[in-house]
């Protein structure tokens, strides 16, 4: 039987002009996005569709405008090709930040909270180390296991470790900025690709522990409510269907690495075949793509903003449910 997973992309996704189009042709987008600057205080749908880009990238407002695109495509879904069914998918995950959007998805959190959730949260982890003192680079080519081991070496009492698991041969490390050089010049020793990463912050590393301590108050005050679907969550790569835990697993979260492959994993064991990038950018088709081939299974991709072949993979989905 084939499953669906809908998946919400985190921080890099961003490009101004995102969700412009939909909620000038969408009633369900554009409320999205009138929801989102009520909650806000500010007009964050000005800053997604107008730029500049120097204040869209801005960790703190990075975060709210990518929740906020992504529940626009996930509404305009809703809304077109579900028809107000009350389909569900079987699963839905988010990358990072991509996380409370895949809650709101599932009915944890209402967008209003949500947003105003990750504008603190960008904050926090932007105030957690100064600007120069942490670094992060992007990993490719050489396995998981063995960049970890590279980093253990090159911590040299600092910090450095894996930060984003994302796919068999594509790891994200973070730590403090010497300790970072030093692994990312050890694997380019064992010939892999080193991307250091223009980010303002050492994201889902230890230094994170500030932030993380930070957004304890801001989580627990939060109303979670019962998940209507499972989520796969990061931390664990686990599936989550309770308010308390995943509040629990936003904290971890933050500090603790992204477990991309593990969580794509767990859904193709599960017999997820289908999956759906809900919101904006395609780097998780992307992954997703790297981390079937590694399981040697075929799977359909397809990006929530093509309405057509959303439908067309839903339906081919259906059939297999039901043995159509």
């Amino acid at each position: 039987m084939s499953k669906v997973a809908f998946i919400f992309p985190g921080q890099g996704s961003q490009a101004t002009g995102m969700g412009q189009q939909l909620a000038a042709s969408h009633p369900e987008a554009a409320q999205a996005f009138s929801e989102a600057d009520q909650a806000l205080g500010f007009p964050l749908s000005r800053l997604c569709f107008d730029g500049p880009d120097d204040e869209l990238n801005l960790t703190a407002n990075t975060q709210p405008a990518i929740l906020t695109a992504s529940i626009a495509v996930y509404r305009v879904l809703t809304a077109r090709v579900l028809n107000g069914s009350g389909y569900c998918p079987d699963f839905v995950a988010g990358h990072s930040l991509g996380e409370y959007s895949a809650l709101v998805a599932a009915g944890s959190l209402s967008l209003a909270e949500a947003v105003r959730l990750v504008r603190r949260r960008g904050e926090a982890m932007q105030e957690a180390v100064p600007v120069g003192e942490g670094a992060m680079a992007a990993i490719i080519g050489l396995p998981a296991d063995e960049v970890t081991l590279i980093c253990a070496a090159a911590a040299s009492g600092e910090v450095c470790a894996p930060a984003n698991f994302n796919s068999p041969t594509q790891v994200v490390i973070a730590g403090s900025h010497g300790a970072v050089e030093r692994a990312a010049e050890e694997c380019r020793s064992r010939k892999a690709r080193v991307i250091m990463l223009k980010v303002s912050a050492p994201f889902h590393s230890a230094l994170m522990a500030p932030a993380q301590k930070a957004m304890a108050d801001p989580l627990a005050r939060a109303n979670f409510q019962p998940l209507s679907f499972p989520i796969i969550n990061n931390i664990d790569a686990a599936i989550v269907t309770s308010g308390e835990v995943a509040r629990d697993a936003l904290l971890r979260q933050i500090s603790g690495p992204v477990r991309w492959t593990e969580s794509v994993r767990r859904m193709l064991d599960d017999g997820v075949r289908t999956f759906i990038e809900v919101g904006p950018g395609r780097v998780l088709m992307g992954l997703v793509k790297a981390i079937a081939k590694d399981c040697e299974v075929a799977v359909t991709l397809v990006h929530g903003e093509d309405i057509a072949a959303v439908d067309a993979a839903l339906e081919q989905a259906n059939n297999s449910r039901t043995g159509q």
